[in-house]
Order: C-alpha cells, then sequence, then structure tokens
C-alpha cells in the first residue's frame, strides 16, 4: 500500500532528528519520494521553535493500526513526552494518507483530519504528489494547494 507521512521537528538538532526518524521508518517500510525539507511556523502554540516538516511516500504491507503503532513507537524512541497537544517535540510523524482509505476511528482519522489546511504539509506533499487525490474530497493535492490563502511561514531549505 502507498502512505504518505508528514514528519516534524522543533525540538534539538532538527534535521537529525528527521533523518533519524526516516531512517527508522526505512526499517519497517520501503520509503520512496521524500520532498525537500521547509522550515515553518508552529501552528496553535505559536510560543514555541520554528519546525523543519517534511513528507514522505512509502510503501508498507503494515496495516493502518500497526503503521500508527510504528510511528508513534518512533516518536517515542527519539524522546517525545505524550502529553499536551502541540507542544514543542523531537519529532512528530503524522499519516497523512493510507491508499485511498477513509479511516474515522477515535485513535485514527485517514486522511488526516487537518491536512487541508496546514501549508506546512500541502507545500511538500504538492512537490511530491500534485496529482495525489484526497479520498474524501475528490480533489488533487495541487488543487487542495490553490485554496490555501496564506503560505507565509514556510520556507524551503537550500542546500549548500
Amino acid at each position: 500500500m502507498t502512505v504518505y507521512l508528514g514528519l516534524g521537528s522543533n525540538v534539538g538538532n532538527r534535521q537529525d532528528n528527521l533523518d533519524r526518524a526516516l531512517d527508522l521508518l526505512s526499517q519497517r517500510l520501503r520509503i520512496g519520494e521524500v520532498s525537500s525539507i521547509y522550515n515553518t511556523e508552529p501552528i496553535g502554540n505559536v510560543n514555541q521553535p520554528r519546525f523543519l516538516n517534511l513528507v514522505c511516500q512509502a510503501y508498507t504491507r503494515l496495516v493502518p493500526r500497526e503503521l500508527l503503532t510504528l510511528a508513534k513507537g518512533i516518536e517515542l524512541k527519539l524522546g517525545r513526552v505524550l502529553g499536551k497537544s502541540n507542544a514543542p517535540r523531537p519529532i512528530d510523524i503524522d499519516i497523512l494518507f493510507y491508499g485511498d482509505l477513509v479511516i474515522e476511528t477515535p485513535e485514527l482519522v485517514i486522511p488526516h483530519p487537518r491536512l487541508t489546511e496546514r501549508t506546512f504539509v500541502l507545500v511538500p506533499l504538492t512537490e511530491i504528489a500534485p496529482d495525489l487525490v484526497h479520498p474524501a474530497s475528490g480533489k488533487t493535492v495541487k488543487e487542495l494547494m490553490s485554496t490555501v490563502t496564506e503560505v507565509q511561514g514556510v520556507f524551503k531549505l537550500q542546500n549548500d
């Protein structure tokens, strides 16, 4: 199954945290396309450091619940402390899409419920999968990106 994951970090060595998370994910998933890294403003709790964000495509045989368990386990391994939402964190891994499934349970909602309003997800997702169709809305990622009115605070990191 093709899945898309959003990764973000705003505590410690953000670049290293993203690299380590991708490495750990690659031990259980086949990683496909990986977006550029974007330096982004925090959402919700704005009194915290900026994030580095990326989106990756992966291929898995894990069912959605197992994929969520894997993602949460990697977050804990890399030092994420459970607690307040929107708190600073060394790594955050969100399941954005799992094939064309629509899932709504108390533990897991796919596609990610807020991805259509988050430029820190839409910008890198548009980079690697502009024609991916959101299974609930029927719109492509590129179309969803075109409805976002502000893309402030999302800056592509330049590779020197």
